[in-house]
């Protein structure tokens, strides 16, 4: 009797720690996924790249569960499938592009986007939610996995977006979709959005996605509210979200690529970039650009360090009268070489900063370099510094007028950005004189070209000292 009870206590605690090893590997696997895709072959891939670490490290902040996926092209870099598997943690799958018999021009930025149909071969999942990189997200979104076998939201009011959108992966969907590209069916923008359109037609007379309550997953397709791709060109309008369809939980940036959150230009120009570098900041942080940042600065400080050390004294120099053609053809060659340094002052700054650094050190970077170029200009074409830096001045005036937070709405904002514009052209066109003035002034003096001068000067000519 008793070895039959001893017995019985052993199976019990078999069984016990059976579940218990069952219900920790059940655990450990997540049912369902966010998605996003990585390829090359653009001029901004390491901005994409960038730009997908902090969506990945958002939803992780968010605490989001589910696993994070990359589907990532076979020319992606090792070292950043590496970075996105070992800080990112995310589940890099590498697969061979599709070919996109819609593409004409094969520099189309969109040439790739069809990598996105792989989202139905992670079967792997129940659920997927598939997203472009320039998504930020604002709170946690899991109720989109009981959403059915498609859901898309419609930002035109007659075409769904496809920068976030819930599937159900199926082989048989997959392969289905893979067929229609071979056959060339018909595609109405040539990339992603308008192939995917295509293959669910009747999305729009779908019914709105609520996520029931008892958390149960639907079946079907549904159209999802505004609120999970909330379009950042509704913001610029009133200065605030007010999107009554569904939680406020995603804001997307459609528009023109140059305009996108991650470059350091884009604010104050538009409001939101602060938001995504604030949400960079708390993620991945500036580590990779900074060496360059400190790099130019340094640059920056000497030439300003040299220039007001070798600053020349305009009351020693003495200038000549000559009408000379040759004199005329060189001062005004001599103009236009100056004119165009100080255009080069004001622009290449600009190129050379990082484009993904956080904007107020981009903005901080090429006011210094501006200036520091601008001190070039001045000493060699002996300029006065202050018609010079009227466009430096104007340039700062108008981050301040663009990054005032206390707006009531956009279009007060508009009005102001314009109001200022119209004020400070007078005094651009008033430098732009002066420094015409200055330069035929400075030409003319000996201390410039005094060689030349020499060189061409006719008999008779006179200085004036």
């Amino acid at each position: 009797m008793i070895g039959r009870v001893g017995l019985l206590l052993v199976l019990l605690i078999a069984t016990t720690v059976t579940i218990g090893a069952e219900t920790t590997t059940l655990k450990g696997v997540n049912r369902n996924a966010y998605a996003t895709m990585m390829y090359m072959g653009t001029p901004r891939d390491y901005e994409f790249y960038v730009a997908t670490r902090v969506m990945l490290r958002s939803l992780t902040r968010l605490g989001v569960e589910a696993d994070l996926v990359v589907i990532a092209s076979l020319d992606v870099p090792l070292r950043w499938v590496q970075t996105l598997e070992q800080e990112d943690g995310a589940k890099v799958v590498r697969v061979k592009n599709l070919n996109n018999p819609y593409c004409i021009n094969p520099n189309w930025r969109f040439k790739l986007t069809l990598n996105k149909l792989y989202a139905w071969s992670l079967v792997n999942y129940d659920r997927v939610v598939m997203l472009d990189a320039d998504n930020l997200f604002l709170q946690k979104t899991d109720e989109l996995f009981q959403c059915g076998q498609f859901c898309a939201v419609f930002i035109n009011p007659c075409i769904f977006h496809t920068g976030l959108f819930v599937l159900q992966p199926s082989k048989k969907v997959f392969n289905e979709m893979i067929h229609e590209i071979e056959i060339g069916r018909e595609n109405q923008d040539g990339a992603d959005q308008g192939f995917i359109g295509g293959h669910f037609p009747d999305l729009l007379d779908r019914p709105m996605f609520h996520p029931p309550l008892n958390g149960t997953q639907l079946q079907g397709s549904y159209r999802l509210p505004l609120g999970y791709q909330m379009d950042a060109s509704y913001y610029y309008l009133k200065l605030h979200w007010s999107v009554p369809c569904g939680p406020n939980s995603v804001i997307t940036f459609p528009g023109a690529p140059w305009l996108k959150p991650w470059y350091w230009w884009s604010w104050p120009v538009l409001p939101l970039g602060i938001q995504w570098h604030e949400q960079r900041r708390l993620t991945v942080g500036y580590g990779a650009e900074m060496i360059a940042v400190l790099i130019q600065s340094i640059f920056y400080l000497g030439i300003i360090a040299v220039t007001r050390l070798a600053r020349p004294n305009l009351s020693k120099l003495c200038y000549r009268h000559d009408d000379s053609k040759s004199a005329f053809l060189l001062r005004t060659g001599l103009k236009l070489i100056a004119i165009w340094s100080i255009l080069a002052a004001y622009t290449v700054p600009f190129f050379v900063i990082p484009c993904t650094v956080h904007p107020l050190v981009g903005w901080s970077l090429y006011l210094l370099g501006s200036f520091s170029l601008s001190c070039i200009t001045v000493n060699v074409f002996l300029l006065p510094m202050l018609p010079v830096l009227v466009p430096w001045v104007g340039i700062l005036g108008a981050l301040l007028v663009m990054a005032y937070p206390w707006y009531n709405d956009g279009v007060v904002r508009a009005m102001a950005v314009f109001t200022y514009a119209f004020c400070a052209s007078p005094a651009l066109w008033m430098a732009l004189v002066k420094i015409k003035c200055s330069l035929h002034v400075s030409l003319e003096r000996e201390g410039f070209l005094p060689k030349i001068s020499e060189s061409i000067a006719p008999a008779g000519s006179n200085k004036l000292y």
